[in-house]
Parts: structure tokens; C-alpha cells; sequence
């Protein structure tokens, strides 16, 4: 096994699904002989040519209305949007057209197309690169949403994605793009859309989490004496309630974590699922540790906002002690 980042992780997935399906391409800004902002698709131009790795146009929502085109027509793109907060000009496409296909067209077209997007905050970038709107796309029937929060996971679940028939939202936390490096397969795997994963075990309080706070979650239980089952959504829409039911009974306690805003953000969904699934069996409130409801701030601010393991061990002692 390689010990990779999660960025190594990504572009190795891109690599092996490139090699075996001549229907794999890339798109977007810089993604050609720059190897992306962030360098995710290091290497890929030099490898595959410009046919398959095509610089763009600084403009979102053609990207994205060419890779549903390219879909429709029998590839399997990968168009990649520099920073989520430039999401907002390809919305149409994505909502209106690429989400809405297979129905509109009773199946006669799909759009098997991955939308990758570095997302949330902590590098200290400026307005418009750090937000979480996970939330607003697991809305629109049609899409999928998937965030990894680990190495592992980032390439078994981007193969997973590529070889979907349908658009998915491919989230991937940047903060914690070279944070950390973990055991990978070097061979081809898969991980399921829509299962969660269930990182440590615990009985006396259940943390729901995805993205970069799994690692800040992870943090405040090893500060933590109690008996804290942590599970990593790892997809947002579908989302795996099955593993959070289970988790809950049996725990009678709940904190949720993101990084969005609290309000409106995905975490109020898992608090009414849990309320409707498990209302018997709560012990406390289910608590939410998230971002304000603001605009991200400037770096000075940025970790204030962010649900640092502070805020996350304060509400494990407010819950348990309910």
C-alpha cells in the first residue's frame, strides 16, 4: 500500500480511471499543464494529452454545460470548478439541467458527470473561497453529494462516483488536502455511495460529522474520558440515517458538526431524522457545532468561525451532562 495525502489519493483515482475508460476527461481552470490550483491533477496532462485534460475558459457555467453536453453524449467527464464559491454561476446548469435529465427525458439520457470541488474553509484564503454549501445541493433530487474526509475514502469513493450514470457533487475538504497521509490500496476499490463510516466506537454519545471536521471531531474525543462513537457521513445526499439510527439508540446522545451555517445547514436534517427516528431514546437535546450564520470572515477570524475541537469538546460536556 501507498502512504498518500488525500490530494495524492484523489490523483491516483483519476489516473487508474483514466487508464482503464478512454471515456474519463477532465475540464476546468488550470487543470491542464498547471495541474489545477491545488495541484490535485498533477502530471495528468503530460499523461493522457490535451484531449482528454482540457483547459478551460474562466467561466462556470460553461464548464459545466459542456460536461453535461460531453455526458449526454456518451463520455464520463470530470469537470472541476477552482473553489466552491464559484459554484454560483454554474447553478442553473446543475439544478435545472444536469440534476433533472433522466426524469425530463424518461431515461433516455443520463448525465454521468463529476463535479469536483475543493470546499470549506482553513487556508486562510479571501471571500469566496472557503464556504460549505453542502447543504443547497443535497436539495435537488438528482444529485449526489459526497465529501471524503480520509485518503481511503477520497479514492474508493471517486471511483465510485466516475462509474455512477448520474451527476455528483464531489466535495473535497481543502483544508486537510495534505494534512495527513494514510495507507491506500494501489489497486482499484470502490466505497458505495450513501454508506457512512463509523470511525471510532462509543456508548454514552453519538458525533455526526463529514469533511475536514471529522479530524477536529477526532481531536476532542482523544481530549474526551467518555465513550464517543464518531461516524463520518462521507456522503451527504444519499445519506446513510440507517448508521445514525443505530448509533443513537443505542448512545441516547447526539452532537452534529459542520462547517456551514447553522442555519438551513445539512446538520438540521440529521436533527429531524434522529428526532423522528429515535425521539424515545434521546437522553438530551441533539446539539449542532457549526459555522455562524455570516459570512465566512477573513483569516484573522476564520478559526473562530470554523467548529474547532473546543467548541466540539464544550458540547460533549453540555450533552453528557444534561
Amino acid at each position: 500500500m501507498a502512504n498518500l495525502t488525500l490530494v495524492q489519493a484523489i490523483n491516483l483515482a483519476l489516473i487508474q480511471e483514466m487508464e482503464a475508460d478512454d471515456r474519463v476527461m477532465l475540464l476546468g481552470e488550470d487543470v491542464g499543464p498547471n495541474g489545477g490550483v491545488f495541484r490535485v491533477t498533477d502530471g495528468l496532462h503530460a499523461r493522457f494529452g490535451g484531449d482528454r485534460v482540457v483547459d478551460t475558459p474562466l467561466a462556470e457555467s460553461g464548464i459545466i454545460g459542456t460536461a453535461i453536453g460531453l455526458a449526454m453524449n456518451g463520455l464520463r467527464p470530470i469537470p472541476e470548478i477552482q473553489f466552491e464559491g464559484f459554484l454560483g454561476p454554474a447553478y442553473d446548469q446543475l439544478t435545472t439541467h444536469a440534476a433533472r435529465m433522466r426524469t425530463r427525458t424518461r431515461g433516455a439520457f443520463t448525465v454521468p458527470m463529476v463535479v469536483r470541488v475543493p470546499i470549506g474553509g482553513g487556508i486562510h484564503a479571501p471571500e469566496l473561497h472557503s464556504d460549505s454549501p453542502e447543504a443547497i445541493y443535497a436539495h435537488h433530487p438528482g444529485l449526489k453529494v459526497v465529501m471524503p474526509a480520509s485518503p481511503y475514502d477520497a479514492k474508493g469513493l471517486l471511483i465510485s462516483a466516475i462509474r455512477d450514470p448520474d451527476p455528483v457533487m464531489y466535495f473535497e475538504p481543502k483544508r486537510i488536502y495534505r494534512a495527513f497521509r494514510e495507507e491506500v490500496p494501489e489497486d482499484e476499490y470502490t466505497i458505495p455511495i450513501g454508506e457512512a463510516r463509523v470511525v471510532s466506537e462509543g456508548d454514552e454519545l453519538t458525533i455526526v460529522t463529514w469533511g475536514a471536521p471529522v479530524v477536529q471531531c477526532m481531536k476532542a474525543i482523544e481530549n474526551s474520558e467518555k465513550s464517543i462513537e464518531l461516524i463520518d457521513l462521507r456522503t451527504i445526499y444519499p445519506v446513510d440515517i440507517d448508521t445514525i439510527e443505530e448509533s443513537v439508540k443505542k448512545t441516547g446522545r447526539c452532537v452534529i458538526v459542520h462547517e456551514a451555517p447553522k442555519t438551513c445547514g445539512f446538520g438540521a436534517e440529521i436533527a429531524t431524522s434522529i428526532m423522528e427516528r429515535c425521539f424515545l431514546h434521546l437522553e438530551a437535546p441533539v446539539q449542532r457545532v457549526t459555522g455562524f450564520d455570516t459570512v465566512m470572515p477573513y483569516y484573522k477570524l476564520e478559526l473562530e468561525y470554523l467548529p474547532e475541537t473546543e467548541r466540539i469538546s464544550r458540547a460533549i460536556e453540555e450533552v453528557v451532562a444534561y
